[in-house]
């Protein structure tokens, strides 16, 4: 399927206008409403086989954010062969109390995956922490950038942003936050 198909497809499927809070605190009058489209496993495959392009060479493991993340690492897993890793916001206190789960971190390239960035907050909290278990992280990838500054915030914290649609992709208006 054609990159424009999907922009069209995602935007159809997950855009949604009124008054949304966002992870950062701020209001929107428009929102993308990811789990529409990765609840959809046929629009969910199209989309990971187009993110392969932007999966920087070198990579070793895929790390996906919860809770949006998971879906699309998952997929994007599929296509590419690489193993992946399930990054919670904060660490479990019991069980195995990982951070991280599925595939080991320490020492290997990871790219991480998200769904939406909007400021970037997630991934830049999420990737000091992989960081810190010695994972190395230099880029991300997303299935929509906002982009409201999550790329700038990411470049600050040495981690280039690929993104498969913009909001300018989909078709949505420039901007319309307020603090």
């Amino acid at each position: 399927m054609k990159l424009d198909d999907l922009a069209r497809q995602v935007g159809a499927r997950s855009r949604l206008t009124g008054e949304f809070v966002l992870r950062s605190g701020r209001v929107a009058t428009e929102y993308f409403d990811k789990y529409q489209f990765e609840a959809d496993p046929v629009l969910l495959d199209a989309l990971a086989e187009q993110l392969v392009a932007l999966v920087p060479t070198g990579t070793e493991v895929l790390a996906g954010l919860e809770m949006g993340g998971i879906a699309v690492v998952t997929a994007l897993g599929r296509h590419t062969g690489l193993p992946c890793a399930f990054v919670r916001k904060t660490a479990k206190r019991y069980g195995t109390a990982r951070l991280a789960e599925g595939a080991a971190v320490a020492g290997r390239r990871v790219l991480v995956v998200e769904d939406v960035v909007t400021s970037g907050g997630q991934v830049v909290l999420s990737t000091r922490e992989l960081r810190s278990l010695g994972a190395r992280v230099d880029a991300a990838v997303c299935v929509i950038d906002r982009q409201e500054g999550g790329s700038e915030a990411l470049a600050a914290e040495g981690i280039t942003l690929r993104a498969l649609l913009t909001r300018a992709d989909l078709g949505a208006p420039n901007g319309r936050t307020t603090p």
